[in-house]
């Protein structure tokens, strides 16, 4: 059946798809410096937008522990990592529905992003505004973030799946996650001497504004993409509002079974991967006494090896298809908690987080093609929130319950557990042909 594509909100037969392999497979400098028609002046868009954001999420790596030199409480500081996944669990499919009604979600993604970053400069500016309850405002600051945060979460995906198309999803996503990791590891380095430079809160101050350069060239970049207008096809409901949009898009799922069997078989696999994050610095630091330059070895490995495995996965894909690098990439990752627990020797913690790096940048790659693979042309945005609906609740909920369980049940057999959903998960995707060509 032949690809079609929506101009002026008609389809019309697809007829520059002969040429789709020449653009996706572009060297990145000749996409970056000599971009040849529109789809890849949009792929040049989304890897410099990374930079941006790069810059941002690297100054953001610092928001905690601003926070706690201004005072901040234990509470506080869980608000801030807890926050976002609990306006994704309320917000994520009201989101999706209203993209979906959105012909262009451009806009949104593009605005919503800009006010996230703009947070870190808001943040930056309080302790020239506020001369008390300096960490409280600064929470209010993100609280109100979390909802075009969760606009964002849902907006990109429909973008990214509509600059790349079927054929590029992979090559434009490890190239826009490397160029992103790179960045977030350049701009660490940097924020890290200049915090030496200039006295408390000052430094973090001026970092944070700083930020600022982040957000513009991603506002300038995200907002230049321009992509057909979405396919809407079916009318929501007459009665019932959002709620009754929701009920009917849960009975839709329902019936496609690809996309269902893809949510059930990740949403499993990520509680493995979830539950395992408080854990592992806890045992890091706790069992094994690593230091503060081991556990910055320990995260920098896995960092680096997943930029360069970004790319070796997108060329495993194009050989043995996602479903291969899905099984495979799961498969590896379900033992990283394992590994962990049975280690004495913070020697070992880097090699063990590189192979993690490795194996769980084939997983990310490949959730992110499944997740468009497997939704509907027609109001994707709607599928894609109720997606992200499950990633979030995943997020939320497993890393407090592994919290709640380290003095009950210990941290070893915890880890044992994450390990085994993990292997659940996989066996789910191999049992249910998640990424099987129908």
């Amino acid at each position: 059946m032949a690809q079609q594509t929506l101009v002026q909100g008609r389809a019309q037969p697809n007829v520059r798809h002969m040429n789709d392999h020449t653009a996706h497979d572009a060297p990145l400098w000749d996409v970056l410096l000599r971009p040849q028609g529109q789809e890849q002046i949009n792929q040049r868009n989304v890897v410099i937008d990374a930079v941006g954001v790069g810059i941002t999420a690297g100054v953001g790596s610092f928001l905690s522990v601003f926070l706690v030199r201004l005072g901040a409480s234990s509470f506080l500081i869980g608000l801030l990592t807890a926050m976002p996944a609990l306006t994704g669990m309320l917000l994520a499919m009201p989101v999706g529905e209203f993209l979906a009604r959105r012909p262009n979600v451009v806009p949104w993604f593009a605005r919503s992003r800009f006010w996230v970053l703009s947070s870190y400069v808001l943040t930056g500016l309080v302790p020239f505004i506020f001369k008390s309850n300096q960490p409280e405002i600064i929470i209010l600051i993100w609280a109100l973030a979390t909802v075009p945060q969760t606009v964002v979460s849902v907006a990109f995906t429909v973008v990214m799946g509509g600059v790349a198309g079927p054929r590029g999803r992979l090559t434009l996503m490890s190239r826009r996650w490397s160029t992103l990791g790179l960045t977030n590891s350049l701009t660490v380095v940097i924020v890290g001497q200049l915090l030496n430079l200039f006295n408390f809160p000052l430094n973090y101050q001026i970092v944070f504004i700083g930020s600022a350069i982040g957000a513009f060239i991603s506002v300038v970049f995200s907002s230049s993409l321009k992509l057909p207008p979405q396919q809407i096809t079916q009318a929501p409901p007459k009665q019932g509002g959002v709620f009754g949009s929701l009920r009917e898009r849960g009975r839709d799922v329902a019936r496609r079974r690809p996309f269902l069997n893809f949510i059930i078989a990740q949403f499993v696999f990520r509680w493995g991967l979830t539950l395992a994050m408080p854990l592992l610095p806890i045992y890091w630091v706790k069992q094994v006494g690593a230091s503060d330059p081991q556990i910055s070895a320990i995260n920098s490995a896995g960092t680096f090896v997943a930029m360069i495995a970004y790319f070796v996965w997108t060329k495993v894909s194009g050989k043995r298809g996602p479903r291969f690098v899905l099984l495979l990439a799961a498969f590896g990752t379900s033992f990283y908690p394992l590994l962990t627990a049975l280690t004495r020797t913070p020697l070992l913690l880097p090699l063990w987080a590189g192979m993690h790096g490795f194996f769980f940048a084939g997983v990310d790659l490949v959730f992110f093609e499944m997740v468009l693979a497997t939704s509907p042309a027609e109001n994707q945005a709607s599928y894609i929130g109720f997606y992200h609906t499950t990633v979030y609740v995943a997020t939320f909920v497993a890393p407090l319950i592994g919290s709640a369980l380290v003095d009950a049940i210990g941290l070893i057999p915890l880890l044992v557990i994450a390990t085994l959903l993990r292997l659940t998960g996989t066996g789910l995707m191999l049992w249910l042909g998640v990424g099987r060509q129908e």
